[in-house]
């Protein structure tokens, strides 16, 4: 079988919500999304809560590792606002990032957390 070449990275991150902080978690998306649909450069961002787990799943498709970093650049004070109300319980990345992507994951504050990654094998988008 012949592996797929794409560019294409997709991020999984299941976050948990802080205790008390539900409405500032929500806030926080809710301007990073409206940012990053203004200005980044993301092919997809859908953001899924679980308010009864207080955990929230996030998806974002990148075109390339080029896209992140412009992503990074541009968005880190939202990024730090939506930290202040969770924490990274599991990160997933589907794709094959550039290895300084790999070695910069880590939280705003340079707190590592753990993340796993899954190189592609098959498929196609439609976008």
């Amino acid at each position: 079988m012949k592996i797929t070449n794409s560019s294409t990275i997709l991020f999984r991150n299941t976050m948990r919500i802080t205790d008390g902080h539900l409405d500032g978690f929500r806030h926080a998306i809710a301007r990073a999304v409206a940012f990053t649909q203004e200005h980044g450069p993301q092919i997809m961002v859908e953001v899924f809560i679980d308010e009864v787990r207080m955990l929230a799943h996030s998806f974002q498709l990148y075109r390339d590792s080029d896209a992140i970093r412009a992503h990074w650049r541009l968005s880190d004070p939202y990024i730090r606002e939506v930290m202040e109300h969770c924490t990274v319980q599991h990160f997933e990345i589907f794709g094959e990032p550039d290895h300084d992507i790999v070695a910069a994951l880590k939280t705003p504050d340079g707190e590592s957390f753990p993340f796993v990654i899954s190189p592609r094998l098959a498929g196609f988008n439609r976008l």
